[in-house]
């Protein structure tokens, strides 16, 4: 029997079930059946959606380059953020992966004029009253490692706090940090593709 589920990540938690150097991982957040797995990655101190399932085909086909589904993350950055930087990450932006310049493909990015309405994180991001914070929508529909977080930093503004919030048109509005909810296979599929 096939499961599909879609969890709201908290923050600090890696995404694996198996434990390592003392961290929270998904065992310690959700309960479900032991062949289930998430697709794809979502680092240690970043939060929000993530899907797991134990369809390895519906796996693959989610991870393959050619299926490049949209993912919008909400970033909060340090200081605040330009008209150009804005630009910047919208055409495109170099950053390194694996020890190699790597030039972005281009992506949607805008400013939000106020923060958005998420679960409260914690710990809270460290309040620093001299530095101003933004908090921008950025859609990508390729996944680096860390890429968010460096393609702001290559703009000039340092990632402060990184959410997924939606893949495809499944999004977590509304959502509690570590909530679960579970899908049928037609569910998941029209909300992803």
């Amino acid at each position: 029997m096939f499961y599909y589920y879609a969890l709201y990540k908290p923050y600090e938690v890696l995404t694996q079930f198996s434990p390592e150097q003392n961290k929270k991982t998904l065992k310690d957040c959700i309960d479900v059946p032991v062949d289930v797995y998430p697709v794809g990655r979502l680092d240690y101190d970043s939060e929000g959606l993530l899907l797991l399932t134990n369809d390895t085909s519906l796996n693959a086909a989610l991870l393959h380059p050619k299926h490049s589904h949209e993912r919008t993350y909400l970033v909060q950055v340090e200081g605040q953020i330009t008209a150009t930087a804005i630009q910047m990450l919208e055409k495109g932006i170099t950053i390194n992966v694996n020890g190699k310049s790597y030039r972005t493909m281009p992506a949607k990015a805008r400013l939000l004029q106020a923060a958005p309405e998420l679960p409260e994180r914690n710990p809270p991001i460290r309040f620093r009253k001299n530095i101003p914070t933004s908090w921008i929508s950025l859609t990508l529909s390729e996944g680096k490692n860390r890429q968010v977080r460096k393609m702001t930093a290559a703009a000039g503004f340092p990632t402060l706090r990184l959410v997924r919030y939606s893949i495809g048109k499944l999004n977590v509005a509304g959502w509690e940090s570590g909530e679960l909810r579970k899908y049928s296979r037609k569910e998941f599929l029209d909300l992803i593709f």
